[in-house]
């Protein structure tokens, strides 16, 4: 019997109920309001499970903490809900010291706030260092020198784990000679410091800065400075201001993985006009249409696009004059981009369904957006984990919010070289379905023919991100679901019997990139493997296999014991196991070599073995 489409969420394997939130003016902001010094202290109160595992984030800054420790433990506490949060201050007044402090101590997951005083005390007003006109080069230089450590600092201590940066945030004081209305070279200057401090950290692997124009858009410049306290205890923000910059650092920390793919609607969305209407030519995307709103969206989806975001449209329409209009030359966002094209008469969460399966990723890792509340609510009401989004076309400031709210949910810390083949593995995978017979058969003859290569790599540290990357959003073929900060994440990998084994994947259709990952300990004669995931994109091709085929051989072990648990949706690996071992795998099993041998299909892949990185 054909399923339901209310029941195709829970047997999709989406989970309990989520109401997706539609779009509103100010939805890209994460709270209307900051939170109060009070609701601070009370999420800080709140219990915590004993066995829950410890987050230790070292803050950095010269100046006293005091309410903003508070606010970042609490915005991490509400970010972070199974982590113990522990934060360990520094110095007062010693920033750069602090952070050689640190390092010296082995490093770890730290935040790094910097102010006007940490470049030159005299740029502070506890200190009283003259403002004469005659010091002000010197100021300058000083700033620029200091920034310069710090730039070299937060670099060498980002070799250890991760690190989050503020820089200056707070207005400079008025030691310049030219009104305050007219900015004064020496001012210019010390801005362009702050930026090259920001462009040189941000260039650093493993740090991450925050944004100067988000923070500008959530707190207001002329309220962040709190001269009164800066003078009395040192702390120099409005409680409100430290509330808004410890949200953001703690958002940075929290690093929520990205979503991967976005269905849109065409009609009113895409573009404005109805196509069966208004006709291939009658549709627009422009100024002189009144409908430039549209062509932002398509230029806006195309930079997705290029970021290795998964495109797909969901209409009812005609198909052939869709594939007229996506033919238009003047259209933004090229038909290629879009990947499948569900063009038909029946309901959007029909559409929506076939679509998650051509990609094979779950609705919580994807967002829906179409001009129809009707439409929102149908596909939202059918996969309530989704996050569906009205498109309020007619509201220019609505538009402009919306694609800082997408921003958001795509983005990434860098495009790897895995992104820019996502849509050409996506359609290859396609194609492959559509080379077996009805019965299913005809994949022996696909992967003998498909002239395929598995290049496998012993990573050392664990350096390249794709791999963190990897672990943390994979939730089909996973071992057991574990996530990890980056900072676990280096610790686990610099274990003297750890190792790090990633494959890359390529056939005569194109490159997958670096689809597998496979984390573990050998002790002696045993191996352990903790992690193991791979790219739902790498499917039916038994890589699986063969990374176990390499593991035995290369261990010289006769048995592996891998730290399995079923999670509500790794059902794939769970098949995968219980293939091998002819029963349902459970926790912590282990695999005989003679076990898999005696099981294990056909493989045809090459095998290549690179150099270790």
């Amino acid at each position: 019997m054909p399923l339901e489409l209310a029941e195709i969420g829970e047997n999709y394997g989406y989970g309990p109920f989520k109401v997706g939130r539609q779009y509103g003016r100010s939805e890209f902001l994460r709270g209307t309001h900051p939170m109060k010094l009070l609701e601070a202290l009370e999420v800080v109160k709140q219990p915590v499970v004993e066995a829950a595992p410890t987050r230790g984030i070292s803050l950095l800054c010269g100046f006293t903490p005091l309410h903003f420790k508070t606010f970042l433990a609490a915005h991490l506490r509400t970010n972070l809900p199974t982590s113990r949060i522990e934060i360990k201050e520094g110095l007062f007044g010693d920033l750069a010291g602090n952070v050689e402090r640190l390092q010296a101590a082995g490093g770890g997951e730290a935040c790094v706030v910097v102010e006007w005083g940490d470049l030159d005390q005299r740029l502070g007003i506890r200190s009283l260092g003259t403002w004469r006109a005659a010091d002000i080069p010197d100021i300058v230089e000083s700033a620029r020198r200091q920034s310069a450590r710090l730039t070299r600092l937060v670099g060498q201590l980002a070799e250890s784990g991760p690190v989050y940066v503020s820089t200056p945030t707070l207005p400079l004081p008025p030691i310049f000679t030219t009104p305050g209305g007219r900015a004064h070279h020496a001012e210019c200057e010390l801005r362009e410091i702050a930026a090259s401090l920001a462009t040189s950290v941000a260039a650093c692997a493993r740090t991450r800065v925050v944004a100067s124009q988000r923070l500008d858009e959530v707190s207001p410049f002329g309220q962040r400075f709190d001269p009164k306290a800066e003078i009395s205890t040192g702390f120099p923000y409005s409680l409100e201001h430290a509330s808004r910059l410890a949200e953001l650092i703690a958002d940075l920390i929290r690093d929520a993985a990205p979503k991967k793919g976005l269905i849109t609607d065409l009609d009113d969305t895409l573009w404005a006009g109805i196509l069966g209407e208004a006709g291939v030519e009658g549709i627009a995307w422009d100024v002189s249409h009144g409908a430039h709103v549209h062509g932002l969206y398509q230029r806006f989806l195309d930079s997705l696009a290029s970021a290795g975001v998964l495109l797909a449209a969901a209409s009812k329409n005609d198909p052939v004059l869709v594939e007229q209009a996506l033919a238009r030359r003047d259209i933004l966002l090229p038909r290629s981009k879009l990947f499948p094209l569900e063009i038909n008469w029946g309901s959007k969460s029909r559409s929506v369904y076939r679509i998650l399966e051509q990609w094979n990723i779950a609705s919580d890792d994807v967002v829906f957006i179409d001009d129809s509340p009707m439409e929102v609510a149908e596909v939202q009401s059918v996969f309530p984990r989704m996050e569906c989004l009205l498109f309020l076309r007619s509201d220019v400031l609505a538009v402009w919010n919306l694609l800082k709210q997408l921003r958001d949910r795509f983005g990434k810390c860098e495009v790897s070289s895995e992104d820019q083949v996502r849509l050409q593995s996506i359609r290859t995978a396609s194609a492959f379905r559509e080379t077996l017979r009805p019965d299913g058969t005809g994949t022996e003859d696909f992967l003998r023919n498909a002239e395929a290569t598995i290049s496998f790599s012993w990573e050392n540290g664990g350096r390249g991100s794709r791999a963190l990357e990897l672990i943390n959003k994979t939730n089909q073929f996973n071992l057991n679901g574990k996530r990890f900060s980056e900072s676990e994440w280096l610790n686990l990998l610099r274990g003297p019997d750890a190792f790090l084994l990633t494959a890359s994947y390529e056939d005569k259709y194109g490159s997958l990139g670096k689809i597998v990952v496979l984390m573990g300990t050998t002790v002696g004669s045993n191996v352990c493997v903790h992690s193991w995931v791979m790219s739902c994109r790498a499917f039916s091709r038994r890589i699986e296999h063969q990374c176990l085929s390499y593991l035995f051989e290369k261990t010289g072990v006769t048995e592996i014991t891998f730290a399995f648990a079923a999670t509500p949706r790794n059902g794939p690996i769970r098949s995968f196991f219980s293939e091998l071992l002819g029963r349902t795998p459970a926790a912590n099993l282990s695999l005989p070599k003679a076990t898999f041998e005696a099981r294990v299909p056909d493989l045809f892949h090459r095998v290549v073995e690179l150099k270790s990185v």
